[in-house]
């Protein structure tokens, strides 16, 4: 027998319950990265499923359907601090093409995964490549608006 529930403006985000919300990310300086109100409907997620940085998430508990918030973290909560031991340097006549400032080229690790990182400059000799996420080392800001919070454990139950 499926049961039925009618989720009520109380149910507050924990652990496990899936969430419909909309947010926009903006860095520091304003500038707008993401936005996902161009979508016709909410995101839907599921707390605890690693799909959000953590310092966001967390900052997400205890809201409810209705809920607004404006969230700052900083680069420790975010994308982490920019680290200058994540910028390497590669003999430039050892790439197929000549590397192109500021493009993103991929590499491959020892266990055969993709890694990424933006090349920052390029000479005859040497090409030096930043391997910290984009936005390491920036301060974010996220807005969020919450829509509708399902219970942890019953997100297979239909809702009325």
């Amino acid at each position: 027998m499926t049961e039925i529930i009618n989720p009520n403006d109380e149910t507050r985000i924990e652990d496990g319950s899936k969430v419909e919300l909309h947010f926009s990310v903006a860095i520091e300086n304003g500038v707008e990265i993401d936005n996902t109100r161009s979508r016709a409907e909410p995101v839907s997620l599921v707390m605890g499923d690693g799909s959000l940085l953590p310092g966001f998430e967390k900052s997400l508990f205890g809201l409810r359907a209705g809920d607004r918030r404006t969230v700052s973290l900083p680069p420790e909560e975010a994308f982490g601090p920019w680290n200058s031991e994540n910028v390497q340097t590669f003999d430039t006549v050892k790439f197929e093409q000549r590397p192109v400032e500021g493009h993103m080229i991929e590499f491959e690790d020892k266990a055969k995964q993709s890694l990424y990182g933006v090349v920052k400059s390029v000479n005859d000799d040497v090409t030096e490549v930043d391997f910290n996420h984009p936005l390491a080392g920036k301060n974010i800001t996220f807005e969020v608006e919450i829509f509708r919070v399902t219970p942890a454990g019953q997100q297979g139950i239909k809702l009325m």
